[in-house]
């Protein structure tokens, strides 16, 4: 049997050729050849955006979706905008990551016992997919779940939150999203091998630079993570 970097591999080449979502896809490469002033000289990923980090992680984070000038810029997840500033300060404080920063692809950085995924693969106008485009896009989340069969799962906000526990009612896992209320901090124990879910405040500007989550927020959360994965 193939060993999961082998199987990671493979998934990601199919979500970079990936084109099911007309509206994404035109977005996605017009902001490519548009750019950003101060990306000018850039040439822009333009693509889905594969998974990133350990094959053999024992966590799986899971955001929303490559920003227009990140993600979509650099062609690597959480990569060279503020979120990613944010993120990778925490992880790297907690000691999943091995450096603070991520900038873009070819930087250095790995993941430790983690990897890192989007509910979306393009980045969507206005940051806003349609319920198709999250659809359309589940069945990679799936594919990810299955060769990582990870015990912990790190949703960044109530959109990849309600995405990881849309998979397990569809497989029957579970009866209802219903019982499980997203909250930073918010914590729900899952049937089966399914693992545990955790919540945090999505890392975006609109909510780093408002307060609303705190670097000593996101600390507190990762390391009940850590504690959990060393049991």
């Amino acid at each position: 049997m193939p060993d999961k970097s082998a199987l990671l591999a493979v998934l990601n080449e199919e979500i970079v050729a990936c084109r099911k979502c007309p509206r994404l896809v035109e977005y996605r490469e017009r902001v490519a050849r548009e750019k950003r002033r101060a990306f000018r000289d850039w040439t822009y990923w333009g693509k889905p955006i594969p998974g990133f980090g350990d094959a053999d992680a024992k966590l799986l984070i899971l955001g929303l979706a490559p920003a227009a000038h990140g993600g979509n810029r650099t062609g690597r997840v959480f990569t060279g905008d503020r979120s990613a500033d944010f993120l990778f300060a925490a992880l790297y404080a907690a000691g999943f990551a091995n450096q603070p920063t991520s900038v873009r692809r070819d930087d250095g950085l790995r993941l430790n016992n983690a990897y890192i995924a989007a509910t979306i693969r393009c980045a969507p106008p206005a940051n806003k997919p349609l319920p198709s485009e999250i659809q359309n896009c589940r069945g990679y989340l799936e594919r990810e779940m299955d060769v990582l069969r990870p015990r912990a799962v790190l949703a960044l906000g109530k959109i990849a939150w309600d995405a990881y526990l849309e998979i397990l009612k569809q497989r029957g896992t579970i009866a209802s999203r219903a019982a499980f209320r997203f909250a930073h901090g918010a914590e729900a124990e899952l049937p089966g091998d399914s693992g545990r879910l955790f919540g945090v405040y999505h890392p975006s500007q609109q909510n780093t630079q408002t307060g609303r989550v705190t670097p000593a927020m996101y600390a507190q959360v990762l390391a009940r993570i850590r504690r959990f994965l060393s049991k």
